[in-house]
């Protein structure tokens, strides 16, 4: 309000009370405005730590992460010096088991945990390891590269080859893993990520490599079974059951080299 003007004619003037009042409705409080801040720098930090190129680049500390244990503890000494005596049984199995599937994904060879396992466990029981540790490592890296990879890792296949890959393991994925895991060529952690950034099922893809690893592992296994006598038959039937699929693999690459050279 304003107060009386003087009776002749002076100026109006505001009320130091009313001027008061006028600023405080005319200016909201500043402590309207600030908890969203906090709300903002949570949700931009949140869509930074879940962008494609971000859970890529978890994937690649992991694995590196993974591949630097390996190198640290050597999983090759099973070989020479064996498993450690506290474990035995069932308990040694599960175990083993567990640790050849975390070995896979960080890209120790098969060939050398197959061969463990057999000397380990024997030619029966350590197969039923080897295959036990090639499905969960499948497993668990077909999840690791769906899950952080596959997002920032499509929009990159543009080449023919890479085109023509994920075609065929995305529309026939559990007869195209098969090929792979009976036919070595591809390495084991390779197929397992191409296969998690295609559109292929997490269930075909454990069946195929269930039911295609069994020949190959039953050979190694066998083989490190059957290390101590090397001129042993079975020794020599497995070391030809592990050259023969190498060797069609090799045939059948040659006869495909035209349809690969189109691509």
């Amino acid at each position: 309000m304003l107060d009386a003007t003087t009776r002749s004619g002076g100026t109006a003037t505001a009320s130091p009370r009313a001027t008061a009042a006028e600023l405080a409705v005319a200016v909201p409080p500043a402590t309207n405005a600030s908890p969203a801040e906090p709300t903002r720098f949570a949700a931009r930090c949140t869509r930074v730590l879940l962008s494609p190129w971000s859970r890529l680049s978890l994937l690649v500390v992991l694995l590196a992460a993974g591949a630097s244990g390996v190198l640290l503890f050597e999983p090759q000494r099973l070989l020479t010096e064996g498993w450690p005596p506290q474990l035995g049984g069932a308990a040694a199995a599960a175990v083993f088991a567990v640790a050849y599937g975390v070995c896979t994904v960080a890209f120790v060879p098969r060939p050398l945990l197959n061969l463990a396992a057999g000397a380990l466990f024997g030619s029966q029981l350590g197969l039923g390891v080897a295959l036990a540790g090639t499905v969960l490592g499948a497993g668990i890296a077909f999840c690791l590269g769906r899950a952080l990879g596959q997002d920032a890792l499509r929009p990159l296949l543009r080449g023919r080859w890479l085109k023509a890959a994920d075609g065929q393991l995305s529309r026939h994925g559990f007869r195209s893993m098969l090929a792979v895991r009976l036919f070595p060529g591809v390495p084991f952690w390779a197929a397992n990520y191409c296969a998690s950034v295609s559109r292929m099922g997490l269930l075909p893809f454990l069946l195929a490599t269930g039911l295609g690893s069994i020949p190959n592992t039953a050979a190694y296994a066998v083989a490190g079974a059957r290390a101590s006598a090397p001129t042993s038959p079975a020794f020599l039937i497995a070391l030809a059951c592990i050259a023969l699929p190498a060797l069609a693999g090799v045939v059948m690459a040659w006869r495909k080299r035209h349809q690969l050279r189109r691509l």
